[in-house]
């Protein structure tokens, strides 16, 4: 058996899935953590990083969730991200004026309203959108939250939607550790323009996929999957067709 969808669901699926010793793969929830490392040039990742974090007003499971940003570059990235944001058209999908459309339902549009409320409460600063206006359908405007940390549900828990928080460090060993510091590890990205440096980085995420200066980008060829309660097995490449076969051995 193989699923794609949410954690909880991939446990009841485990659950059921134990009577028969059925094999799965399962690709589950994401909590996503993006690192700008200080040599990054804002002006350059601004467009991917946006895009990372909500693209399909950031209902995918492998979309950039949590994005840390290293103090000298703080504000000039929320700079850039406002501006960029400011841009984007969140409306009905049947206007070409649209760019993202609607919360897919009225309880997960209800999840990020309370956590973006709750992160307001907690000291949280909403750089743009945060306030949906009254009306049918379930559109949240795109959202950045800046001085969150951990400790609020906007950080912790998976969104699935239209807010992003972003978080300052000052040591990348911190920045590392509470990218790590999730019950999730299905993605992750660095930034910055030492490659080197950024691979080293990537490295010591917890995930199953780290992109470097972009964030989500999969391909036929390459094993996509997740580790921690993101799920396990992979989807594409050998590796993943290999899921899908079983092992003999023929002894003479």
């Amino acid at each position: 058996m193989t699923f794609t969808g949410s954690t909880a669901t991939g446990r009841k699926i485990m659950q059921s899935a134990a009577t028969t010793l059925k094999r799965l793969t399962l690709e589950l929830g994401g909590n996503d953590a993006g690192i700008v490392l200080p040599d990054a040039n804002p002006k350059q990742i601004v467009e991917s990083l946006f895009w990372g974090a909500f693209i399909n007003g950031g209902q995918t499971c492998a979309a950039l969730k949590r994005l840390y940003v290293h103090d000298s570059l703080y504000k000039q990235v929320c700079n850039e991200l406002v501006g960029y944001a400011g841009q984007v058209v969140v409306g009905d999908g049947l206007s070409e004026k649209s760019t993202l459309g609607p919360v897919q339902n009225r309880r997960q549009f209800d999840i990020v309203s309370t956590f973006v409320n709750e992160a307001r409460e907690k000291g949280g600063r909403v750089l743009i959108g945060g306030n949906p206006s009254e009306g049918p359908g379930f559109f949240y405007p795109v959202t950045l939250v800046a001085d969150v940390d951990h400790g609020c549900r906007l950080v912790d828990e998976e969104q699935f939607g239209p807010a992003l928080p972003i978080i300052r460090y000052h040591d990348i060993d911190d920045a590392v550790a509470k990218a790590n510091a999730s019950s999730m590890g299905l993605g992750g990205s660095v930034w910055g323009t030492d490659l080197a440096q950024a691979k080293r980085v990537a490295g010591r995420i917890e995930a199953g996929s780290v992109w470097i200066n972009k964030h989500g980008a999969i391909q036929p060829n390459a094993p996509f999957g997740g580790v921690k309660q993101s799920g396990f097995g992979v989807e594409f490449g050998v590796e993943g067709l290999k899921e899908f076969t079983t092992v003999q051995t023929v002894f003479c």
